[in-house]
């Protein structure tokens, strides 16, 4: 069932609709909102509009960094996986 909440994020309050658990999004947005605040503190200038979209390069970055490990850490699984049936191939093949 779609529910309406608010979160606040840098200041702002936005209505967020959708079906999602509440306390998982306002944690969402409370992640979001320490991001900005953080890269808002080390800017000379820090606009909304420029920290949201640092926020976002970060966040698109952190995504990226984190379905790369997962695909390498697939892959290596899948290696050990064959190693495995490889090496059960080899010791049942030997002993008959």
């Amino acid at each position: 069932m779609s529910q309406t909440f608010e979160v606040e994020i840098y200041g702002q309050r936005y209505a967020v609709r959708g079906e999602a658990d509440q306390a998982y999004v306002v944690d969402l947005a409370r992640q979001v909102d320490e991001q900005m605040r953080t890269l808002a503190a080390g800017m000379k200038t820090a606009t909304p509009t420029k920290v949201a979209v640092l926020t976002a390069l970060n966040l698109a970055h952190e995504l990226h960094q984190a379905r790369k490990l997962q695909q390498e850490n697939a892959e290596s699984v899948e290696k050990l996986a064959e190693g495995l049936l490889e090496s059960i191939e080899e010791t049942l093949g030997g002993s008959r």
